[in-house]
Protein backbone atom coordinates (compact mmCIF):
# COMPACT_ATOMS: atom_id res chain seq x y z
CA UNK A 1 0.00 0.00 0.00
CA UNK A 2 3.02 2.54 1.02
CA UNK A 3 5.92 3.07 -0.40
CA UNK A 4 9.59 5.36 0.73
CA UNK A 5 8.90 7.25 3.88
CA UNK A 6 9.33 11.03 2.36
CA UNK A 7 6.55 13.01 2.72
CA UNK A 8 5.93 16.27 1.54
CA UNK A 9 4.37 19.63 3.37
CA UNK A 10 0.92 19.40 1.68
CA UNK A 11 1.06 15.33 2.70
CA UNK A 12 1.48 16.04 6.23
CA UNK A 13 -1.35 18.48 6.66
CA UNK A 14 -3.55 15.95 4.97
CA UNK A 15 -2.36 13.35 7.53
CA UNK A 16 -3.20 15.67 10.08
CA UNK A 17 -6.64 16.45 8.90
CA UNK A 18 -7.34 12.54 8.77
CA UNK A 19 -6.63 12.38 12.34
CA UNK A 20 -9.79 12.73 13.84
CA UNK A 21 -11.55 10.48 11.32
CA UNK A 22 -9.01 8.01 12.08
CA UNK A 23 -9.56 7.93 15.79
CA UNK A 24 -12.94 7.74 15.07
CA UNK A 25 -12.87 4.34 13.53
CA UNK A 26 -11.12 2.29 16.43
CA UNK A 27 -12.56 -0.77 17.29
CA UNK A 28 -12.83 -3.22 19.89
CA UNK A 29 -10.16 -4.85 21.19
CA UNK A 30 -11.30 -8.34 21.63
CA UNK A 31 -12.24 -8.38 17.76
CA UNK A 32 -8.28 -9.23 17.57
CA UNK A 33 -8.33 -12.72 18.39
CA UNK A 34 -11.15 -13.94 17.95
CA UNK A 35 -12.90 -16.21 15.56
CA UNK A 36 -15.11 -14.97 12.60
CA UNK A 37 -19.05 -14.47 14.18
CA UNK A 38 -20.64 -15.29 11.73
CA UNK A 39 -22.67 -18.60 10.82
CA UNK A 40 -20.22 -21.79 10.70
CA UNK A 41 -21.26 -22.14 6.96
CA UNK A 42 -23.40 -20.35 4.55
CA UNK A 43 -26.08 -22.65 4.58
CA UNK A 44 -27.42 -21.69 8.16
CA UNK A 45 -27.10 -18.28 7.54
CA UNK A 46 -28.98 -18.92 4.13
CA UNK A 47 -31.67 -20.40 6.26
CA UNK A 48 -32.10 -18.13 8.56
CA UNK A 49 -34.71 -15.93 7.11
CA UNK A 50 -37.22 -14.21 9.27
CA UNK A 51 -40.30 -12.78 9.22
CA UNK A 52 -41.16 -9.22 8.31
CA UNK A 53 -44.15 -8.30 10.62
CA UNK A 54 -45.97 -5.02 10.61
CA UNK A 55 -47.95 -5.27 14.18
CA UNK A 56 -48.36 -2.09 14.98
CA UNK A 57 -51.61 -1.81 14.03
CA UNK A 58 -52.53 -5.05 13.68
CA UNK A 59 -53.38 -5.31 9.86
CA UNK A 60 -50.47 -7.39 8.26
CA UNK A 61 -48.81 -10.71 9.12
CA UNK A 62 -46.65 -11.93 6.46
CA UNK A 63 -44.23 -14.33 5.99
CA UNK A 64 -42.34 -15.24 3.04
CA UNK A 65 -41.69 -18.89 3.20
CA UNK A 66 -42.12 -19.67 -0.34
CA UNK A 67 -38.39 -17.77 -0.64
CA UNK A 68 -37.58 -19.86 2.06
CA UNK A 69 -38.47 -23.22 0.53
CA UNK A 70 -37.42 -21.56 -2.93
CA UNK A 71 -34.01 -21.31 -1.12
CA UNK A 72 -33.86 -25.30 0.46
CA UNK A 73 -34.73 -26.65 -3.05
CA UNK A 74 -31.46 -24.91 -4.41
CA UNK A 75 -29.54 -25.95 -1.71
CA UNK A 76 -30.20 -29.72 -2.44
CA UNK A 77 -27.98 -29.20 -5.60
CA UNK A 78 -25.80 -27.14 -3.78
CA UNK A 79 -22.47 -28.73 -3.77
CA UNK A 80 -19.95 -27.34 -0.57
CA UNK A 81 -17.52 -25.40 -1.81
CA UNK A 82 -14.43 -27.56 -0.84
CA UNK A 83 -15.83 -30.48 -2.77
CA UNK A 84 -16.43 -27.98 -6.05
CA UNK A 85 -14.48 -29.53 -9.12
CA UNK A 86 -11.96 -26.22 -9.91
CA UNK A 87 -11.87 -24.86 -13.90
CA UNK A 88 -8.88 -23.76 -15.07
CA UNK A 89 -10.58 -21.46 -17.33
CA UNK A 90 -11.36 -19.17 -14.67
CA UNK A 91 -8.00 -16.84 -13.71
CA UNK A 92 -7.65 -14.54 -11.05
CA UNK A 93 -4.62 -12.43 -12.77
CA UNK A 94 -5.64 -9.02 -13.57
CA UNK A 95 -3.35 -8.07 -16.49
CA UNK A 96 -3.84 -4.58 -15.97
CA UNK A 97 -1.88 -4.74 -12.56
CA UNK A 98 0.34 -6.97 -14.13
CA UNK A 99 1.77 -3.96 -16.45
CA UNK A 100 2.16 -1.97 -13.27
CA UNK A 101 4.21 -4.71 -11.21
CA UNK A 102 6.60 -5.24 -14.90
CA UNK A 103 7.29 -1.53 -14.49
CA UNK A 104 8.98 -1.72 -11.23
CA UNK A 105 9.97 -5.35 -11.47
CA UNK A 106 13.98 -3.90 -10.84
CA UNK A 107 12.86 -1.54 -7.99
CA UNK A 108 12.29 -4.95 -5.65
CA UNK A 109 15.40 -4.69 -3.67
CA UNK A 110 15.65 -1.05 -3.56
CA UNK A 111 15.19 -0.43 0.59
CA UNK A 112 14.88 3.22 0.01
CA UNK A 113 12.76 2.87 -3.03
CA UNK A 114 8.68 2.64 -3.58
CA UNK A 115 8.89 -1.18 -1.99
CA UNK A 116 10.24 0.23 1.11
CA UNK A 117 7.07 -0.01 3.18
CA UNK A 118 7.03 -4.27 2.16
CA UNK A 119 10.57 -4.43 3.78
CA UNK A 120 9.60 -3.04 6.90
CA UNK A 121 6.39 -5.16 6.73
CA UNK A 122 8.71 -8.15 7.29
CA UNK A 123 9.51 -7.11 10.75
CA UNK A 124 5.68 -7.63 11.74
CA UNK A 125 4.69 -10.60 8.60
CA UNK A 126 7.69 -12.58 9.26
CA UNK A 127 6.97 -13.48 12.97
CA UNK A 128 3.45 -13.30 12.61
CA UNK A 129 3.94 -16.79 10.25
CA UNK A 130 6.53 -18.43 12.30
CA UNK A 131 4.73 -17.72 15.58
CA UNK A 132 1.43 -19.05 14.17
CA UNK A 133 2.80 -21.94 12.53
CA UNK A 134 4.96 -22.99 15.38
CA UNK A 135 1.51 -23.13 17.56
CA UNK A 136 1.41 -26.79 15.83
CA UNK A 137 4.08 -28.48 16.05
CA UNK A 138 5.28 -29.90 18.83
CA UNK A 139 9.40 -29.19 18.85
CA UNK A 140 11.14 -27.29 16.26
CA UNK A 141 14.98 -26.94 15.57
CA UNK A 142 16.93 -24.00 17.34
CA UNK A 143 17.88 -21.39 14.15
CA UNK A 144 15.61 -23.05 12.13
CA UNK A 145 12.26 -23.55 13.60
CA UNK A 146 10.33 -23.72 10.40
CA UNK A 147 12.70 -26.81 9.27
CA UNK A 148 10.23 -29.81 7.45
CA UNK A 149 7.34 -27.05 6.56
CA UNK A 150 6.63 -26.25 2.67
CA UNK A 151 5.47 -22.73 2.19
CA UNK A 152 3.65 -21.33 -0.86
CA UNK A 153 4.11 -17.74 -1.64
CA UNK A 154 1.86 -16.77 -3.59
CA UNK A 155 2.57 -13.40 -5.38
CA UNK A 156 6.31 -13.65 -4.30
CA UNK A 157 7.25 -10.29 -6.02
CA UNK A 158 10.93 -10.28 -5.79
CA UNK A 159 10.77 -12.44 -2.81
CA UNK A 160 10.97 -9.76 -0.38
CA UNK A 161 8.99 -12.11 1.82
CA UNK A 162 10.31 -15.49 0.53
CA UNK A 163 13.66 -15.46 1.57
CA UNK A 164 13.18 -14.50 5.21
CA UNK A 165 10.82 -17.73 5.05
CA UNK A 166 13.42 -19.74 3.72
CA UNK A 167 16.10 -18.68 5.83
CA UNK A 168 13.52 -19.68 9.03
CA UNK A 169 13.85 -23.01 7.31
CA UNK A 170 10.87 -23.55 4.90
CA UNK A 171 10.84 -24.87 1.83
CA UNK A 172 9.51 -22.54 0.18
CA UNK A 173 7.60 -22.06 -3.41
CA UNK A 174 7.59 -18.18 -4.77
CA UNK A 175 5.17 -17.81 -7.44
CA UNK A 176 4.38 -14.71 -9.38
CA UNK A 177 2.38 -13.94 -12.81
CA UNK A 178 5.19 -11.72 -14.18
CA UNK A 179 8.39 -13.38 -14.92
CA UNK A 180 10.89 -10.30 -14.53
CA UNK A 181 9.57 -10.38 -10.51
CA UNK A 182 10.68 -13.83 -10.39
CA UNK A 183 13.83 -13.34 -12.75
CA UNK A 184 14.70 -10.59 -9.53
CA UNK A 185 14.17 -13.16 -7.31
CA UNK A 186 16.17 -15.28 -9.03
CA UNK A 187 19.29 -13.13 -9.62
CA UNK A 188 18.51 -12.01 -5.93
CA UNK A 189 18.59 -15.81 -3.85
CA UNK A 190 21.35 -16.75 -6.23
CA UNK A 191 23.71 -14.61 -3.84
CA UNK A 192 23.18 -17.37 -0.81
CA UNK A 193 23.53 -20.72 -1.35
CA UNK A 194 21.53 -21.69 1.60
CA UNK A 195 18.78 -20.33 0.12
CA UNK A 196 19.21 -21.18 -3.67
CA UNK A 197 18.50 -24.90 -2.07
CA UNK A 198 15.42 -24.30 0.28
CA UNK A 199 13.65 -21.45 -2.11
CA UNK A 200 12.14 -22.39 -5.98
CA UNK A 201 10.71 -19.41 -7.65
CA UNK A 202 7.89 -20.25 -10.56
CA UNK A 203 6.15 -17.83 -13.26
CA UNK A 204 2.38 -18.79 -12.79
CA UNK A 205 -0.63 -18.17 -10.71
CA UNK A 206 -2.08 -19.99 -8.35
CA UNK A 207 -4.61 -21.56 -10.44
CA UNK A 208 -1.79 -22.85 -12.98
CA UNK A 209 -0.54 -24.99 -9.64
CA UNK A 210 -3.64 -26.53 -7.84
CA UNK A 211 -3.69 -29.76 -9.74
CA UNK A 212 -0.23 -30.64 -9.47
CA UNK A 213 -0.08 -29.84 -6.24
CA UNK A 214 -3.38 -30.38 -4.32
CA UNK A 215 -2.36 -30.76 -0.30
CA UNK A 216 0.74 -30.25 -0.63
CA UNK A 217 1.01 -26.76 1.42
CA UNK A 218 1.78 -26.66 4.95
CA UNK A 219 1.20 -23.15 4.96
CA UNK A 220 -0.04 -20.69 1.89
CA UNK A 221 1.29 -16.93 2.47
CA UNK A 222 -0.62 -13.63 0.20
CA UNK A 223 0.88 -10.78 1.16
CA UNK A 224 -0.43 -7.42 0.08
CA UNK A 225 -1.55 -10.00 -2.88
CA UNK A 226 -5.75 -10.32 -2.50
CA UNK A 227 -6.81 -6.76 -3.21
CA UNK A 228 -4.96 -6.83 -6.94
CA UNK A 229 -6.95 -10.20 -8.11
CA UNK A 230 -9.93 -10.13 -10.05
CA UNK A 231 -11.77 -13.08 -8.66
CA UNK A 232 -11.42 -13.40 -4.66
CA UNK A 233 -13.96 -16.07 -4.26
CA UNK A 234 -11.75 -18.61 -6.73
CA UNK A 235 -8.64 -17.20 -5.06
CA UNK A 236 -9.48 -18.42 -1.83
CA UNK A 237 -10.62 -21.72 -3.07
CA UNK A 238 -7.26 -22.64 -4.75
CA UNK A 239 -5.58 -21.85 -1.50
CA UNK A 240 -7.86 -24.21 0.12
CA UNK A 241 -6.97 -26.93 -2.41
CA UNK A 242 -3.59 -27.16 -2.13
CA UNK A 243 -3.26 -26.75 1.49
CA UNK A 244 -2.92 -30.09 3.61
CA UNK A 245 -5.80 -30.73 5.89
CA UNK A 246 -5.01 -28.55 8.93
CA UNK A 247 -2.79 -26.13 6.97
CA UNK A 248 -2.85 -22.60 7.23
CA UNK A 249 -3.31 -19.42 5.24
CA UNK A 250 -1.84 -16.41 5.60
CA UNK A 251 -3.28 -12.93 3.91
CA UNK A 252 -2.59 -9.19 4.92
CA UNK A 253 -4.23 -6.61 2.75
CA UNK A 254 -6.19 -3.26 2.49
CA UNK A 255 -9.91 -2.71 4.48
CA UNK A 256 -11.88 -1.45 2.40
CA UNK A 257 -12.97 2.18 4.09
CA UNK A 258 -13.27 6.15 3.39
CA UNK A 259 -9.69 6.06 5.16
CA UNK A 260 -8.14 3.72 3.43
CA UNK A 261 -9.42 5.36 0.25
CA UNK A 262 -7.97 8.78 1.53
CA UNK A 263 -4.86 7.38 2.41
CA UNK A 264 -3.75 4.94 0.39
CA UNK A 265 -4.85 6.59 -2.76
CA UNK A 266 -5.32 9.80 -3.12
CA UNK A 267 -2.39 10.44 -0.54
CA UNK A 268 -0.17 8.33 -1.43
CA UNK A 269 -0.54 8.26 -4.92
CA UNK A 270 -1.72 11.76 -6.07
CA UNK A 271 -0.75 13.77 -3.19
CA UNK A 272 2.41 12.60 -1.82
CA UNK A 273 3.27 10.39 -4.78
CA UNK A 274 4.77 7.80 -2.42
CA UNK A 275 3.62 4.71 -4.70
CA UNK A 276 2.96 5.09 -8.75
CA UNK A 277 -0.81 6.04 -9.79
CA UNK A 278 -2.78 3.35 -10.38
CA UNK A 279 -1.40 0.75 -7.41
CA UNK A 280 -4.30 0.56 -6.21
CA UNK A 281 -8.20 0.80 -6.80
CA UNK A 282 -9.99 1.10 -4.33
CA UNK A 283 -13.29 -1.28 -5.45
CA UNK A 284 -10.54 -4.66 -4.90
CA UNK A 285 -10.03 -3.45 -1.44
CA UNK A 286 -11.63 -6.01 1.14
CA UNK A 287 -13.22 -5.57 4.70
CA UNK A 288 -12.45 -8.24 7.29
CA UNK A 289 -15.36 -9.08 7.73
CA UNK A 290 -16.08 -10.33 4.06
CA UNK A 291 -12.78 -11.84 3.56
CA UNK A 292 -13.79 -13.80 6.77
CA UNK A 293 -17.26 -14.54 5.56
CA UNK A 294 -15.27 -15.57 1.82
CA UNK A 295 -12.77 -17.78 3.89
CA UNK A 296 -15.92 -19.45 6.33
CA UNK A 297 -17.66 -20.52 3.69
CA UNK A 298 -14.78 -22.02 1.86
CA UNK A 299 -13.57 -24.53 4.38
CA UNK A 300 -11.24 -22.20 6.23
CA UNK A 301 -11.69 -21.23 10.08
CA UNK A 302 -10.46 -17.61 10.73
CA UNK A 303 -7.90 -17.83 14.04
CA UNK A 304 -6.38 -13.75 14.47
CA UNK A 305 -7.63 -10.70 12.39
CA UNK A 306 -5.40 -7.96 13.61
CA UNK A 307 -4.56 -4.27 12.46
CA UNK A 308 -1.39 -3.24 10.97
CA UNK A 309 -0.57 0.80 10.72
CA UNK A 310 2.78 2.07 8.77
CA UNK A 311 4.20 5.23 9.78
CA UNK A 312 5.34 7.19 6.70
CA UNK A 313 7.44 9.46 8.93
CA UNK A 314 9.52 6.55 10.51
CA UNK A 315 9.06 4.29 7.71
CA UNK A 316 8.27 1.23 10.36
CA UNK A 317 5.08 -0.30 10.96
CA UNK A 318 3.40 -1.43 14.42
CA UNK A 319 0.24 -3.78 15.67
CA UNK A 320 -3.08 -2.12 16.26
CA UNK A 321 -6.37 -2.50 17.04
CA UNK A 322 -7.57 -0.86 14.47
CA UNK A 323 -8.36 -2.59 11.14
CA UNK A 324 -9.40 0.33 8.92
CA UNK A 325 -5.92 0.65 6.99
CA UNK A 326 -4.49 -2.51 6.99
CA UNK A 327 -4.44 -5.85 8.57
CA UNK A 328 -3.59 -8.95 8.86
CA UNK A 329 -5.36 -12.34 8.81
CA UNK A 330 -4.56 -16.18 9.71
CA UNK A 331 -7.63 -19.05 8.98
CA UNK A 332 -7.15 -22.77 9.17
CA UNK A 333 -8.00 -25.74 6.75
CA UNK A 334 -11.17 -27.40 8.29
CA UNK A 335 -9.18 -31.01 8.76
CA UNK A 336 -11.64 -34.00 7.13
CA UNK A 337 -13.31 -34.88 10.81
CA UNK A 338 -14.47 -31.32 11.18
CA UNK A 339 -15.87 -31.08 7.36
CA UNK A 340 -20.29 -30.74 7.29
CA UNK A 341 -22.45 -33.44 6.35
CA UNK A 342 -23.74 -33.09 2.54
CA UNK A 343 -26.21 -30.16 2.13
CA UNK A 344 -29.04 -32.95 2.08
CA UNK A 345 -28.64 -33.85 5.67
CA UNK A 346 -27.79 -30.81 7.02
CA UNK A 347 -30.69 -29.21 5.94
CA UNK A 348 -33.05 -31.35 6.07
CA UNK A 349 -33.97 -30.92 10.32
CA UNK A 350 -33.81 -27.19 9.62
CA UNK A 351 -36.31 -27.33 7.03
CA UNK A 352 -38.62 -29.76 8.79
CA UNK A 353 -38.53 -26.52 11.81
CA UNK A 354 -39.45 -24.09 9.29
CA UNK A 355 -42.32 -25.95 8.38
CA UNK A 356 -43.29 -26.41 12.21
CA UNK A 357 -42.80 -22.50 12.46
CA UNK A 358 -45.30 -21.42 8.78
CA UNK A 359 -48.18 -23.89 10.26
CA UNK A 360 -47.66 -22.27 13.59
CA UNK A 361 -47.53 -18.70 12.46
CA UNK A 362 -50.78 -19.54 10.01
CA UNK A 363 -52.56 -20.21 13.35
CA UNK A 364 -51.59 -16.38 14.52
CA UNK A 365 -52.71 -14.63 11.33
CA UNK A 366 -56.00 -16.47 11.68
CA UNK A 367 -56.40 -14.68 15.02
CA UNK A 368 -55.41 -11.51 14.11
CA UNK A 369 -58.35 -11.80 11.43
CA UNK A 370 -61.19 -12.12 13.98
Amino acid sequence: MWGGSKLSSSGSRFLGALRSGFQSTQVDSSRLTTSAVYPKNQLSWILQIKPWVFNENRIMWFKSYSITFACLNWMKSYRLPWTRPYSTSRTTVDKNEMKTFLALAHRWWDEQGVYAPLHSMNDLRVPFIRDNLLRTVATHQPGKPLSGMKILDVGCGGGLLTEPLGRLGASVIGIDPVDENIKTAQHHKSFDPVLDKRIEYRTCSLEEIVKDTVETFDAVVASEVVEHVIDLETFIQCCFQVLKPDGSLFITTINKTQLSYALGIVFSEQIAGIVPKGTHTWEKFVSPEKLESILESNGLSVQTVVGMLYNPFSGYWHWSENTSLNYAAHALKSSLQEQPAPAEFALKGEAEELQAEASTNSGVQEDLKK
